[in-house]
């Protein structure tokens, strides 16, 4: 997977009925629909229960998404939504449902932050200035992972349960089309061609995607200190 920084450039989010819309938007007209299906291999066959966290983005100058706030709870400890895109310059809170301590933190550069620890019914916040992606963790509790995905500009997407997506108003030309997932080691990338459209969907492109998640294994990773978590983390009573 690429750390993608600044390369997110680009993308603008206008989804179909039951798919979740992240980004501005549209802009009224003018541009092409990039859509599809993403599917996902696994184990044995089985069915994809996280098809809506992937990301679909295409690559290439746009305008500029206006930030937001968005929220991640904190709640058995785990983080819900477990995968928020935002545009650059949006803040994410996180407020602490559980009946104990929490300290969020990210290492992921060029956006580290560290919220420190605090309680129940507290909610600390991050304004994220720099896009790419950032893998967010919790320095009690190993097991806790969300992902925010920053975007420079405005056209991207997630899909719906059904794995259904749609980019809206993409300008006529030549993009690279990437597809994220934190099942799949290597972010997919694929060239496409936008030809003129508008909202009559002549230009549309029709995308199937499919990855791989057969080999995933959850890797451990380190405490906001560089170190290793104490071996009874995550079987801890709080």
């Amino acid at each position: 997977m690429t750390r993608w920084g600044l390369g997110l450039a680009a993308l603008m989010c206008l989804t179909p009925p039951g798919s979740r819309a992240q980004g501005g938007v549209g802009g009224g007209g003018g541009g092409a629909r990039v859509t599809g299906h993403v599917t996902i291999l696994e184990k044995g066959n089985k069915p994809s229960p996280d098809l809506g966290d992937a990301v679909i983005f295409v690559e290439g100058p746009g305008p500029a998404a206006r930030p937001a706030t968005a929220e991640i709870f904190i709640r058995d400890k785990a983080y819900a939504p477990h995968v928020v895109v935002v545009p650059l310059g949006s803040t994410v809170r996180f407020p602490n449902l559980d009946p104990f301590n929490h300290n969020v933190f990210s290492v992921s550069e060029p956006g580290q932050f560290d919220l420190g620890l605090y309680g129940r019914g507290e909610a600390k916040a991050h304004t994220f200035t720099a896009a790419g992606l950032v893998r967010v963790f919790c320095n009690v509790h190993p097991r806790m992972v969300a992902y925010v995905v920053v975007m420079a500009n405005r056209w991207y997407a997630q899909p719906a349960g059904d794995g259904a997506f749609m980019i809206a108003d993409v300008p006529a030309g030549r993009y690279k089309l990437h597809v994220w997932h934190e099942r799949v080691a290597t972010e997919l990338m694929k060239d496409i061609t936008v030809t003129p459209g508008g909202e009559g969907g002549g230009g549309a492109v029709d995308l199937q995607i499919t990855l791989n998640a057969r080999g995933y294994k959850w890797e451990p990773h380190k405490n906001k200190y560089g170190q290793d978590y104490p071996t009874n983390a995550g079987l801890e009573r709080y």
